[in-house]
């Protein structure tokens, strides 16, 4: 599919006007009679306007997970919605490392939970010991 937007150097948001001037200044045949097809009806233009938007998603998707067309696809028809490939980190290698690092703290917690259980469980029963005999020998001492 052809980005009739792209190919006419218009925007999307562009005017129906704006869309007429183009066509009318275009050298292509093929290009101008499928941007009067496309875009000149306004059903059609609601049409095309849905899926230019879908596959624009597309390629943009494929860009962030580095995916281009091969060599013999460049310059190609089908090359108009493709996108340099994104460097940046994508989300899911985002969202795999922050997974990670849970999982990392999970078994951490694990591995210490029983020992530090037992450790914090002895200690309670030792302040609520100590609190006691301090209470009994604070109450004997009073009385």
């Amino acid at each position: 599919m052809r980005d009739l937007y792209q190919r006419l150097t218009l925007t999307p948001e562009a005017s129906d006007q704006e869309i007429k001037e183009a066509v009318a200044r275009c050298p292509n045949s093929a290009l101008r009679q499928d941007a009067e097809t496309a875009l000149a009806i306004s059903e059609h233009r609601d049409v095309y306007d849905k899926l230019h938007r879908t596959v624009s998603d597309i390629g943009q998707l494929r860009a962030r997970l580095g995916l281009t067309h091969g060599a013999h696809w460049q310059g190609d028809v089908a090359n108009d919605f493709s996108l340099p490939p994104d460097n940046a980190i994508s989300r899911h290698d985002e969202l795999i490392e922050r997974v990670s690092f849970a999982v990392l703290l999970h078994n951490r917690w694990r591995r210490f939970k029983g020992p530090w259980l037992l450790v914090a469980l002895f200690a309670t029963g030792a302040g609520i010991g100590l609190m006691l005999g301090l209470a009994l020998g604070l109450g004997l001492s009073m009385g």
